[in-house]
């Protein structure tokens, strides 16, 4: 039987960070499924590129919104935005992240903290505070959230940013439990090393070729929110690698 060509037709999807990197290439995925994907990100010109890459796929308009997350009142501001348009959201995709470089934690300034915790953190919970009830209008609300291993694996100086994606785990654990007897379900996704800005910023000297392509994170994604059956609650976080290792051996496809 032939495989759809667009398993996401009529879905509403929103994805944050997608201007550039893992971010970007899913929702240049979900678009070309057939959702109608609203994209976040702080550079319009990236915004117009993805949009057009989307179309390029065959994918429809993409709803581009220009944004710093760290400013959480436009969160609230887009879920309004989306309610009045669409009146659900079927899909979240949370991939906005910032490293702003590794230190030690005691070598952190005050300033460069908050802002972690604003990209990182709090934005994660603005966009559950203002996009459950959206989630919930769908009759298959799927919220994602991006990770890395450095949340439950702890190294030098990766201590803020860690503390960020740990918090953030912690959050939509508790969160997925509170909205379990809905349709809604909540994904914890670490998609690896993977070739981006971020991880050039964490390791410059890594050979940039051995990383996996931020392409390759897309098909993952569109692969979870298109399988059939209830997910569960997100007790641990989904990996490319095992993905990629279930996909190469004939399995489901999920972790």
């Amino acid at each position: 039987m032939p495989t759809d060509p667009k398993p996401l037709s009529g879905r509403v999807a929103l994805v944050t960070g997608a201007t550039r990197g893992v971010g970007n290439a899913i929702a240049l995925s979900l678009g070309a499924a057939g959702a109608q994907v609203i994209a976040t990100g702080r550079t319009q010109g990236a915004l117009e590129e993805l949009d057009d890459a989307i179309q390029a796929a065959g994918g429809e308009r993409a709803t581009l919104v220009p944004m710093d997350l760290a400013k959480s009142d436009g969160i609230d501001q887009l879920g309004l935005a989306i309610f009045e348009r669409h009146r659900r959201l079927d899909i979240l995709v949370h991939a906005a992240a910032m490293l702003a470089g590794l230190r030690p934690v005691a070598h952190v300034p005050p300033e460069l903290w908050e802002r972690l915790m604003a990209v990182n953190l709090t934005s994660a919970y603005r966009l559950i505070r203002s996009m459950e009830s959206l989630l919930r209008a769908s009759d298959a609300g799927r919220a994602v959230f991006l990770t890395c291993e450095q949340a439950t694996t702890p190294q030098p100086f990766w201590g803020a940013y860690a503390a960020t994606k740990a918090g953030m785990e912690a959050m939509v654990r508790s969160w997925a439990d509170e909205v379990d007897n809905s349709a809604v379900r909540a994904l914890i996704v670490d998609p690896g090393p993977v070739r981006t800005a971020l991880r050039r910023q964490a390791f410059p000297g890594e050979d940039k070729e051995a990383l996996t392509d931020p392409a390759a994170i897309g098909p993952m994604i569109v692969d979870l929110l298109t399988a059939s059956g209830d997910t569960g609650l997100p007790t641990r976080a989904l990996t490319f690698s095992d993905w990629a290792g279930a996909r190469a051996g004939g399995g489901p496809g999920k972790p």
